[in-house]
């Protein structure tokens, strides 16, 4: 469970970042989100971490919830 919350913590870090990165990019939309998506995807492949769509969609409805 404790693992789970760095991820939580990081994906919520990564989706600010994300928010910021992209209002401010010189880049086009899709040349952001693809770097965004290679720099989760060394982050948890750096870390041993594999997730499921369904371990993502639930952490990203947790996210949403506690930032209700």
């Amino acid at each position: 469970m404790k693992g789970l919350g760095y991820v939580g913590a990081f994906l919520g870090g990564a989706l600010a970042g994300a928010a910021i990165g992209i209002l401010v990019a010189p880049d086009k939309g899709s040349v952001t989100r693809e770097k965004i998506s290679n720099t989760v995807d060394e982050f948890l492949k750096k870390h041993n971490i594999k997730l499921n769509r369904k371990d993502v969609g639930d952490l990203i409805e947790d996210l949403e919830d506690a930032s209700e």
